[in-house]
């Protein structure tokens, strides 16, 4: 589909495409959205955030959110969430305190320079199935912090949010090449937070944790060297964290999510590519709003690889705690095509950044980027990845 045939599908409508499957293009008045994150609020009501604007990085990137009602058959017209016209604001989380009190996290850095983001968080109210967000604050992590995965309890009560850090070179232009994974813990309920480094992680990024039984724990994590999806373990509970090593899943250097399914396996949706699969390539993330930054890309570190497509837009299952993942099958295709973050001319054929969860009667909800230009949902019926009838 072109730019202009997204746009006129934008509308919220959830329709049904067959097999017990529906769909539905959220509501928004930007051009370019990316980065959804979906959660289920406690009266029913799906909640998906992301960001939108015209480029990202662009000062004009805010967090915008929309709901679908239980039962309704349209997501409710988008709101904005943040306005920074400095700053430019991604990677929502929506999590929910000890207190009941649902708040939201997300990044907002100048440009294209990760490794000078803040981190900030406010809380958010609904009324009338409408969204609303307080005055953010900003939370007392280093620069260059960045959340993506859900927030997870430790076994000891604390709260962990896993993190990513792009870390500063001094003279140098941030390029992903020393991004290390972490988990910000709390014991305040978010007042405070200190920081654990997950070992042997450079390059791995997005890290999502996947509590099992007792206190084992599993994490999984994005790679910058576009190989595959890499996965460390926890057997205390959270308190620490083993190196990460690579899983079955090729990566491309894009978001993953993975969730734990009630009935015990692990489902993961991804783009089960890598840079062993196409020659694609661009210089960086932000290769469209550089100009007049002539610092050098930092050196050292790990070599990450952009550009690599993102698609297919596959479902990924494993049975043994993350190691493997054979069953797979594919959500939504397209050519890939990331070379450009432009939504307007479309060149850009990207589904990525997807979020993933599982609802009480066992329907899995799936929100991700359509080619940049709008947040596209999908909800699967029970039994649609092992191929059974709906």
């Amino acid at each position: 589909m072109s730019p202009q045939e997204i746009e006129a599908r934008m509308t919220g409508q959830v329709t049904a495409t067959g097999a017990g499957r529906f769909e539905a293009y959220l509501p928004s008045p930007m051009v370019q959205n990316h980065a959804a994150f979906i959660e289920l609020l406690d009266d029913g009501t799906l909640a998906c955030l992301w960001f939108g604007g015209t480029l990202e990085g662009k000062s004009d990137i805010s967090i915008y959110a929309s709901t679908l009602a239980p039962g309704a058959a349209c997501w409710s017209p988008s709101v904005q969430l943040s306005n920074d016209p400095d700053r430019s604001e991604q990677n929502p989380v929506l999590t929910r305190n000890q207190h009941g009190q649902w708040l939201l996290f997300h990044t907002a850095q100048p440009a294209g320079n990760q490794d000078e983001c803040l981190l900030r968080a406010r809380e958010i109210s609904m009324a009338g199935g409408t969204l609303t967000g307080a005055a953010p604050r900003v939370i007392d992590l280093p620069l260059g912090t960045f959340v993506r995965g859900r927030f997870v309890r430790r076994t000891d009560g604390a709260w962990m949010m896993p993190v990513f850090r792009c870390i500063p070179r001094p003279g140098q232009r941030w390029n992903g090449s020393h991004d290390t994974a972490g988990v910000a813990v709390s014991h305040d309920d978010g007042a405070t937070w200190t920081m654990t480094e997950v070992p042997g992680s450079t390059g791995s990024v997005h890290m999502t944790i996947v509590p099992l039984d007792g206190e084992h724990m599993v994490a999984f994590y994005r790679r910058r060297q576009s190989d595959f999806v890499h996965r460390s373990e926890s057997h205390d509970g959270g308190l620490t964290w083993s190196a990460t090593e690579p899983t079955d899943v090729p990566n491309n250097n894009s978001s993953i999510n993975v969730i734990r399914l009630a009935d015990g396996r692990l489902a993961m949706v991804c783009n089960p590519s890598s840079a062993a699969t196409s020659d694609d390539r661009r210089v960086s993330l932000y290769d469209e709003i550089e100009a007049g930054d002539d610092r050098p890309d930092a050196s050292g570190g790990c070599a990450p690889i952009w550009g690599v497509p993102r698609a297919p837009l596959s479902l990924c299952i494993s049975t043994d705690g993350g190691r493997t993942f054979p069953l797979r099958r594919v959500i939504d295709d397209s050519s890939g095509k990331c070379l450009s973050n432009n939504s307007v001319d479309g060149r850009n054929k990207e589904l990525s950044y997807p979020y993933l969860l599982e609802g009480p009667d066992g329907a899995l909800h799936v929100a991700y980027t359509y080619f940049r230009r709008a947040i596209k949902y999908v909800r699967l019926p029970q039994g649609w990845i092992d191929g059974e009838p709906s």
